[in-house]
This record gives structure tokens, C-alpha cells and sequence, in this order.
């Protein structure tokens, strides 16, 4: 796990797919940061937000409880900005798209759903706004690349959203269309938090950039090389 950036209030990590960001990474970050015992509550300690567990990439922890105070404030007022890159199922037509729905959670299941605007707002247990910007990076001959930009946070979010539009998050075993297409070899979903832009307590704004880890990259090249071979 490597430590993108850090200073006296703010740590920055490169979470890696298949660990949870709740219990298993701060247990792995607390015996190298000990002081995080004394921030926020055990076990998420200085935990500023979360990623899913089988989804990679840039994840903040706060140093001491003003700073967590401060940096969560940023994230419920929709002051930060975060990029994903994610492949998906199938050709999406546009090249870029907003998705706005109400999100909340499934009762019968773990799952999140999408409910339709006309649905009764709540601002804790039931369906809640959700809105992603998304862009496609390049097309595939049955997957399309592209980033996508939450602009709020709601579990599941992207995950949820990309399904809803028909083109769920390849490797997705929660969100994924029976009988989906899935790249060989790719053993989780394709989902990485590569981009986050906050604001630090100088004022000044802070961008994180996480590339995209290599057995992803290795993903492309083979996707890019079959779809080369069916062309010629």
C-alpha cells in the first residue's frame, strides 16, 4: 500500500483492490500511524471517506479529529471532486453523460437501487440524489472506457449508476446483467478511484493522481489486442 502524500493533518493512500478501507486497512495503517487511535472511532478511526473493497485507488485518512472535522465537511458540501476510470459493458452510444437519479438501498438485499425522481426524498434511510458526469476514454469492440465524476456521495454510487444506464462495471459481481461478457483474467471489478482534488487547511487545493494498476492495464492491452485481431 503505498503513501501518496502526507503532512501533519492529511494522509493519502493507494488503497489496493480486495482490502477493506473500514477494518483492514486502518488496522494496517494504525501499527505503522499509531496517533490514528486517538481519531474518530475504532475501527474506521481517521477514516475521511470510503472505497468498496474490490475498488482501487485514492483514499483519505485524517491525522487528528479537527482535521477529519474538517476534511469531511469538504466532502458533505460536495466540495470535493473525484475521477474514477471503470470499464464497462457494451458500446455506450454518446461519448459523454449526466446520470440523476434517487438512490437508496434494497431492502431485500445488500444491494443499492435506483428509485425514479418522483420518489419520496429522505435524508437518511431512504432514496437520496445521486448525480455522475461521465466521459467515454476510448471504445473497445465490446467494452467502453471512461471516467466518471460523482458529484455526490452515495454508496455504491457509480456502480449503481452505470448499471442503470445498461453498461454495469465489468468484474461487478453485485451489479453485473446475468450472463455478462467479462474480460479473461479479470479477477474483481474494473473500478479505480484515480483522481481526488480537496482543499487543504492553507487553502491551497490539492490534487491526488493514482495510476491505473498494472493488472488493469494489462486488461487493456489484451481487450486491445483481441479487438485489433477480430478487425484485421
Amino acid at each position: 500500500m503505498d503513501i501518496i502524500y502526507q503532512d501533519k493533518n492529511l494522509l493519502a493512500v493507494d488503497k489496493p483492490s480486495g482490502i477493506n478501507s473500514d477494518k483492514e486497512l486502518m488496522e494496517k495503517l494504525v501499527k505503522e500511524f499509531p496517533q490514528l487511535k486517538e481519531v474518530g472511532e475504532s475501527p474506521r478511526y481517521g477514516l475521511i471517506h470510503r472505497l468498496d473493497k474490490d475498488t482501487s485507488g485514492i483514499l483519505l485518512i485524517a491525522k487528528d479529529n479537527k482535521s477529519l472535522s474538517f476534511f469531511q465537511k469538504q466532502f458533505k458540501q460536495r466540495e470535493i471532486e473525484k475521477k474514477y476510470i471503470a470499464l464497462v459493458a457494451g458500446s455506450i452510444k454518446s461519448n459523454e453523460g449526466i446520470i440523476k437519479t434517487l438512490i437508496g438501498r434494497d431492502k431485500k438485499s445488500i444491494k443499492q437501487r435506483v428509485y425514479l425522481p418522483s420518489s419520496p426524498e429522505s435524508k437518511r434511510t431512504g432514496p437520496r440524489p445521486a448525480e455522475t458526469l461521465w466521459k467515454v476514454l476510448k471504445r473497445y469492440k465490446k467494452f467502453t472506457l471512461i471516467e466518471a465524476s460523482p458529484k455526490t456521495g452515495r454508496k455504491h454510487q457509480v456502480r449503481v449508476h452505470l448499471a442503470y444506464i445498461g453498461h454495469p462495471v465489468v468484474g461487478d459481481k453485485l451489479y453485473s446483467f446475468k450472463n455478462q461478457l467479462c474480460p479473461k483474467n479479470l479477477k474483481r471489478q474494473f473500478l479505480h478511484a484515480n483522481e481526488l482534488k480537496i482543499k487543504l487547511f492553507n487553502g491551497q487545493k490539492k490534487k491526488f493522481i493514482s495510476q491505473l494498476p498494472k493488472e488493469l492495464k494489462q486488461i487493456l492491452r489484451t481487450i486491445q489486442k483481441e479487438s485489433s485481431d477480430r478487425i484485421n
